[in-house]
């Protein structure tokens, strides 16, 4: 059974930027935060980004559950909610700190090398998992440098994701279903 702590998104804050320091040895490596949610994760979004200072020193991959066949609203959305970049990704993106990306619609990402790729969806709607498929990728090229966020949702998706961070020797935090606190994953899900 996995030992959990409750902690509040400012909380959690703190906990990734304590990570960061652990695993810095020099002055370009930060942290990369993959973050999944279901498409109601708008306030979990809010209060997420509101808590973070305005440079972090870290990046933050927002990969959501999305209608594919609908425009994502989430760059304009989220811009009130903090002050760095946010985009949604293109092809072949490089990831840099302070920065904050989000998929498109209708499209799996992966991370190499610190790229992000966006290829077409190999499985049918329904059948997708766009944050495992995500955050394993993240996983394998960032290793202690990977950060797995699951804000909002029901079901298991970035469960497995969540377990290949851990692996890497990443950090996993979870928002706990019942409340609006996170919960940090201390050892393997």
């Amino acid at each position: 059974m996995a030992k959990r702590k409750s902690t509040s998104p400012k909380a959690t804050t703190k906990i990734v930027a304590s990570n960061k320091k652990a695993i810095q040895n020099k002055e370009d490596t930060f942290l990369i935060v993959g973050i999944g949610a279901s498409a109601g994760g708008l306030e979990a979004f809010k209060t997420f980004f509101s808590e973070l200072p305005d440079a972090p020193g870290m990046a933050f991959v927002i990969v959501q559950h999305l209608d594919p066949t609908h425009k994502s609203l989430m760059v304009d959305l989220l811009k009130k909610y903090t002050k760095m970049e946010i985009s949604e990704v293109e092809d072949r993106t490089e990831v840099v700190k302070d920065h904050v990306y989000i998929i498109p619609p209708n499209k799996d990402m992966a991370i190499f090398n610190g790229i992000l790729h966006l290829m077409e969806p190999s499985l049918p709607r329904g059948f997708r998992k766009p944050i495992d498929f995500f955050q394993r990728s993240l996983a394998n090229d960032q290793g202690v440098r990977a950060v797995g966020i699951i804000l909002s949702g029901t079901g298991t998706e970035g469960t497995m994701g969540l377990k290949d961070i851990k692996g890497h020797g990443g950090l996993t935090i979870v928002q706990d279903p019942k409340t609006t606190n996170m919960m940090v994953c201390l050892v393997m899900l």
